[in-house]
Formats: C-alpha cells, structure tokens, sequence
C-alpha cells in the first residue's frame, strides 16, 4: 500500500559544484533553503533586500544591484521613529536615517559584486500580488505596517509577469554570462490573500516560469512548491501556523534538492561537512572528562586536515 505519490528528483544538465557562488533572493522559503546552504559551508549571499515576494520587486532587487543603484535618505519613509525603504525588508529599518541608508547601500554594492562572480541564483517566488503607492504608483516590495489605504494591491497577470522576469532573466546574462538561475515557487500558502487567491497566484507564478524555463537555456526548475502540497501534503509537515513547512518538511526539500541538483563529489563532501558539524554541535554532559578531552583533540585533528584537504572551506 503505498502512503506518498511517488517522486524522483530531475537531474539536470549542468549540476551545482560546492565551490560555486549562489545568491539565493525572495521568499523566506529562500532562506531555508540559503540556511542549508550556508551550514554545509556552500558560498552563498542570502536575501540582499532581505525577504522579498513578488516578480516586480526581485526584479527591481537585481537591477539595482547590477546598475549599483544607491538609496539617498530623502527616499526613506517614516512610520513610529522606524526609517524604512519601500525595496526592503523591515530588518534594514532603523531609528537612524543615515545608518539605515548605509546598511542598504553597502548591501547593494556587496550584491553588485557577488553578483559579477556568482555561478548560481536561485529565485524563490512567494506571490503575483504587488503593492504600490496608491498616489504615485512607486513600486513597494514591503509595506512595513503602513495602513492600508497606502498602498494598491494588484494581482499580477501572466503577461506582466513574464515581461518582468524576462528583463531580469536578460539583465542578469548580459552582466554576468556564466550565471545559471534556479526558479522555485514558495510552498508557503499566503492565507491573508484569502486561498482561492493564493491558488491563484501560485498558478501564474508557476505557469510562467515553465515559460521561461523553455524559452532560456541556463534557466531550471525546482518544484519545492509540489513536493511539499502534493507529495508530504499533510498537516503534520506543516507549523502550527498551519502555512509554513515545518523543520522536517524542509529537510525534506533540502534533500530532493541536494539528490537531484549536486554533483556527486558535492554531496559525498556535503556528507562528510555535515557529519563534522555533529561533532562540533555535540555538547557534552562532563566538559572535562577524559573521554570528552580526547573527542575534542581527535575532532579538531579532523576539522585540521579537512581544511586542509578543502582549503576554500573554514569551520
């Protein structure tokens, strides 16, 4: 009898090498994933506008990173002593302006130069709704608590959304030609958007990165969005939010997308990294036993010739 619908991740042409660079930028499902990454000691830059959601804003991310597009304080909004920029998340807020303008502006210039070098961007797309300034029309990534008649609420359609990720997809090639992107759709389900209109919006996410997936070469897929509603798809892989995967669900993911992605020496060395950040992680109950003192000289002779053996990774 079988419990689960059978899955078995896509290989894929060109495969991710430990020493590759990987910029990860939307949702916080990015950030799980980036998390992973991050531990198994991959070079990777996470969310350099912190959480974004939609297409416009992480196409706008991109292009003012690569155009090095630097924010002045007069384009600041204030809200409760907070300094906030409509492009970022609330953890780039501040009560000083100017320490704020330069948090997000060295953040630029850093994202400018992962960028020029980096081999990999993995894209997670969390919704099509895009929000902008009911009296201007500018364009708002995070609405930072401001009341709701701030702001107009869209759906995107198909087409305004293809024509945005075709001219990040195009401006990311031209400024850096050996970059390969990975699109991924959040599994996270947006319940303030009601579900019917979560559905929806996940279906034009999805329906046009298949768009671009067959119109550019360098450009893949990963279903995280599948595997978590329709292969876990049970309530016991989710929060207690009921919306967000859980630790296990992740890990889950983590590892349909490390079986199918990496090379095979990246995950024979991933292995051996994880099984040596066990070790380190391991708290002992008597610190100066020992046995423990013995454990501890053999772990960092381990760590020693591993480092050795992998100099571009540090624990």
């Amino acid at each position: 009898m079988n419990f689960q619908l059978p899955f078995s991740p896509a290989g894929w042409k060109e495969q991710i090498d430990h020493r590759d660079p990987i910029l990860l930028t939307g949702s916080c499902f990015s950030e799980n994933i980036g998390d992973k990454l991050a531990d198994l000691k991959f070079n990777v830059l996470q969310n350099p506008n912190g959480i974004i959601y939609d297409p416009i804003s992480i196409t706008n991310s991109f292009l003012a990173a690569i155009d090095k597009v630097l924010v002045k304080e007069d384009e600041l909004a204030e809200s409760g002593g907070l300094w906030h920029s409509w492009d970022h998340h609330g953890s780039f807020s501040g009560t000083d302006r100017a320490e704020v303008t330069a948090r997000i502006n060295d953040s630029v210039l850093q994202s400018h130069l992962f960028l020029s070098s980096a081999k990999w961007v993995f894209i997670t797309l969390g919704s099509a709704f895009h929000y902008t300034i009911a009296e201007n029309g500018r364009d708002v990534a995070n609405c930072h608590k401001f009341p709701a008649n701030t702001f107009k609420k869209n759906l995107l359609t198909i087409e305004a959304i293809k024509s945005s990720l075709d001219t990040c997809i195009h401006r990311l090639f031209h400024f850096n030609r050996d970059l390969k992107i990975i699109f991924t759709v959040s599994p996270v389900r947006y319940i303030r958007d009601g579900l019917v209109e979560n559905n929806l919006s996940k279906a034009r996410l999805i329906e046009v990165v298949q768009h671009l997936v067959s119109k550019f070469t360098g450009i893949y897929y990963f279903p995280a969005y599948e595997i978590v509603n329709d292969v876990l798809r049970d309530y016991r892989f989710f929060k207690e939010d009921l919306v967000h995967p859980s630790a296990q669900a992740v890990d889950y993911v983590f590892e349909q997308f490390a079986t199918g992605c990496f090379t095979k020496p990246t995950l024979d060395l991933t292995a051996e990294i994880a099984a040596l950040n066990t070790a380190i992680a391991h708290r002992p109950l008597h610190p100066d036993s020992e046995p423990h003192k013995k454990f501890s000289e053999e772990l960092k002779r381990r760590v020693a010739a591993f480092e050795e053996k992998h100099s571009w990774i540090k624990f």
